[in-house]
């Protein structure tokens, strides 16, 4: 029965700020402390201001919020979330605690300054609250020494990945003394509230991903010396190609910070001295040099990588060699495996095939993941009890998409077990034993349930917590109503179906619109409402541009109407079906995929959505029904007079520069989302659950269709006016082009409703014939078609 209302954070550092920023995103009221200055800077000083006015007490915690406040990408969801946030210091506001119901300390590593700080809040702590420290390493029952039983009963480590928003591992670390009461709450807690992969370690050096992580890091620095590759070499190989992210692993470096992953390193090799694999934490002699030069990475302007200014005055990135220790210009990276692994989707069958390549890459992959495989399975259950934490705790804090066991399984167990044999490399004993009873995998799925090999039953055991949970992957066969290439629709049960999209970035093409008509034509028939929604890292790019584009080039105009057309009927089997259709957006939500949400009757968006009616930079407008659906808003949101215009103005903004949403929170503001009917849940892996459960209640409160709309109202040639005389200023002042110029007219006469003498109300299927002739008329525009071969051949358009 605990509820969270108000948090303090106890230090407003790099981590600090941005978990009261966190907090401040999921609605809680969040108290920010630091310490006051020591001495006035010299604005202070040239006002005559003393280290007691108010205003330079607060100093330190303010210049950090500030600081985090304004960096990219955002730690906060909504900019206006930031008045949750009050700033105090140690010496003048600590006794406000009292009010809190969870304090976390987010101060300097450094064991006995958190005693210190530990030891003043026990004098205002109020018995029974949360005190939980953010360390990254202290082993945590040495920080609450000689504290009360009741500060030790609530306290335990949980340690935030930077940057907390974006990152989702949280590590719950318990001491002895830790009630299991209030670890149950904070795994709970974290998962739901804060929309973190949750992950309870035993109190180990560097816990369980820095552990793993940081080894890894290591092993490959090691590797690098071995086999002599180059920086960017390295970075091509352990980068998405691998599941990993962009950054790989170099890149990463830099903006972790070199200096930080030292300090991890050296920690773990003088804290594990049973730890196999010691003698790779000490530091090659090229990163001790690096870190005498101070190149620590992003923090210092230069690490493994570097920016400057060519000959041409152009910004280049130049790259550390590391037998010179000098920077160069990049070089181009070509291997044969990966020339092989490139055009396989499915990660499980691009990682066998890097793994068995039989080029240096294959050899650095077999190095790699061999060492890997081997430490984790050396580590269970020194840091984890069960292999399935520290898989959880890869994928959540190092951004891996498969984690080392799910690798290991893509692979096939005994396929290397025999590999690491024949080099000599030891693994657990539990492995050979699990390999021994003829187990092929570490995990496997039944009955819609995944399992794990627990080394100490010998057995399977189901992963807890998937109870409140819906995972597509682990449904049954039986599970799939109908799938074609693009589409599967699955009976999540209750009377309650969901369709996935599976082309690439889940991009919205003839198959695909052809799976949401079959799902809507099920779902009306014999079902009782309809999820849309997918496990993919985006929800969807948007419409099939490449498509597009060919059938533009091709002046099959004909064809093109017809996609046209047929998308927009979608939409609208979306918003009038019978049935109550949910859908359920995450990451990347543009284009055509937005329309798809402007349509649904309810979204449930994840906190982490960026929503965008994206077309206007490819030189079109919405052709989907989102530009009628923006008309239909703007004509809901009117008032009088200015109000009229000043509503247009915006909506018609908001698509003309294509603005995109950096949280779901705000496309409420951008008019994406609707206020009291379009909900934001911030865990991902509770979303297609919570869809369901909203799209049953509409169900089984009793839906009726909607009635198609013919009062929406529109400003027709005084709306055009304006819009007409705003494009034209713009041009005037070399702002936009005579082609944005042309868009900017088709999107304001669509948003009006085209050449009427007098405001009027018109129908929705008046607006999308509007919509549907802009959007056709566009495509015969050279410059319409050059911008998309432009975007196309450059990459930032995809194309299936």
């Amino acid at each position: 029965m605990r509820h969270i209302s108000k948090v303090a954070v106890l230090g407003s550092g790099v981590m600090g700020s941005r978990i009261a920023c966190h907090f401040a995103n999921i609605g809680l009221e969040v108290l920010l402390l630091d310490i006051p200055p020591k001495e006035l800077n010299d604005k202070e000083a040239a006002k005559g201001l003393t280290l007691e006015s108010p205003q330079v007490r607060n100093r330190i915690v303010n210049d950090s919020l500030k600081f985090a406040l304004k960096s990219n990408p955002s730690p906060i969801y909504r900019k206006s979330f930031a008045s949750r946030i009050t700033t105090g210091n140690f010496d003048d506001d600590l006794a406000k605690i009292a009010d809190c119901d969870w304090i976390i300390e987010v101060i300097v590593e450094r064991l006995d300054i958190k005693q210190m700080m530990f030891e003043r809040v026990e004098k205002y702590r109020t018995p029974g609250t949360l005190i939980t420290s953010n360390t990254s390493g202290i082993p945590i029952g040495m920080l609450a020494e000689g504290r009360s039983d009741d500060f030790k009963k609530h306290f335990c480590g949980t340690h935030f990945f930077n940057p907390p928003r974006y990152l989702k591992l949280l590590e719950i670390i318990p001491s002895p003394s830790t009630d299991p009461a209030v670890i149950d709450f904070l795994m709970n807690y974290g998962e739901k509230f804060l929309g973190k992969t949750t992950v309870y370690c035993k109190d180990t050096p560097a816990f369980i991903a820095n552990r793993v992580g940081v080894y890894s890091i290591q092993a490959l620095f090691h590797t690098v010396n071995d086999m002599g590759l180059s920086v960017e070499a390295v970075d091509k190989l352990t980068g998405p190609v691998m599941g990993r992210p962009k950054s790989a692993t170099f890149r990463t470096c830099d903006v972790v910070g070199l200096d930080t992953l030292v300090h991890v390193a050296n920690g773990v090799r003088e804290n594990c001295p049973s730890d196999e694999q010691r003698d790779l934490f000490n530091i090659p002699a090229y990163v001790t040099k690096m870190v005498e030069n101070n190149w620590l990475g992003s923090k210092t302007k230069q690490g493994f990588y570097k920016k400057v200014k060519n000959e041409k005055g152009k910004s280049e990135i130049l790259v550390l060699d590391l037998n010179t220790m000098e920077y160069r210009s990049k070089a181009k990276v070509k291997y044969a495996t990966l020339d092989a692994a490139k055009p396989v989707d499915d990660l499980a069958q691009r990682t066998k095939i890097l793994y068995n390549g039989k080029d240096e890459a294959g050899e650095f992959y077999k190095r790699s993941f061999n060492g890997l495989f081997a430490y984790v399975s050396n580590r269970v259950p020194e840091i984890a009890d069960e292999l399935y934490k520290v898989d959880d705790a890869m994928r959540a804090g190092f951004g891996y998409d498969m984690g080392p066991f799910e690798a290991w399984d893509a692979i096939g167990v005994e396929a290397v077990v025999k590999e690491m044999d024949a080099r000599g490399i030891a693994i657990s004993d539990w492995v050979k034993e699990m390999v021994a009873k003829g187990h092929a995998s570490f995990y496997k799925t039944e009955d819609g349930k995944r399992l794990f090999y627990n080394q100490n039953s010998g057995a399977y055991e189901v992963i807890p917590g998937q109870e409140e949970k819906i995972s597509l992957a682990n449904l049954p066969e039986s599970a799939v109503v109908w799938k074609n290439s693009g589409t599967t629709i699955y009976d999540l049960g209750d009377g309650i179906l969901n369709i996935a999209f599976h082309t690439k970035m889940n991009t919205i093409g003839g198959e695909v619109i052809s799976g949401l008509n079959k799902a809507i034509d099920l779902a009306e028939k014999n079902y009782r409402g309809l999820v849309i929604a997918n496990e993919g890292q985006n929800f969807s790019a948007g419409a099939n541009v490449g498509m597009i584009f060919m059938m533009a080039v091709e002046q099959e105009y004909e064809e093109l109407d017809f996609a046209i057309r047929a998308f927009q009927n979608t939409m609208m089997r979306v918003r009038y079906s019978s049935i109550p259709i949910v859908v359920a957006p995450h990451g990347l939500t543009l284009g055509g995929a937005c329309e798809m949400c402007l349509h649904a009757e309810k979204v449930i968006a994840n906190a982490e959505t960026y929503m965008g009616l994206v077309e206007f930079g490819v030189g079109l407008i919405p052709g989907g029904g989102g530009t009628k659906e923006f008309a239909v808003r703007t004509s809901d949101e009117f008032g009088d007079g200015d109000m009229r215009i000043n509503t247009l103005r915006n909506r018609f903004l908001t698509v003309g520069q294509a603005k995109v949403s950096t949280s779901a929170h705000e496309a409420f503001d951008l008019g994406y989302l609707r206020n009291g009917t379009d909900e934001v849940i911030v865990s991902r892996d509770l979303q297609i659950a919570y869809a369901k459960e909203a799209c049953l209640m509409m169900a089984n409160k009793g839906y009726s269709k909607p009635v198609p709309r013919k009062d929406v109202k529109v400003l027709g040639n005084e709306g055009m006016g304006i819009v007409y005389v705003g494009a034209n200023s713009m041009l005037s002042g070399n702002y936009i082009s005579e082609h944005d110029e042309l868009i900017s007219q088709k999107l304001g006469a669509v948003l009006c409703g085209g050449d009427l003498s007098e405001p009027s109300e018109v129908s929705e299927q008046y607006l999308l014939d509007l919509e549907r002739k802009a959007f056709l008329e566009l495509c015969t525009q050279k410059k319409t078609l050059e911008r998309m071969q432009s975007l196309l051949q450059t990459g930032k358009i995809l194309r299936n």
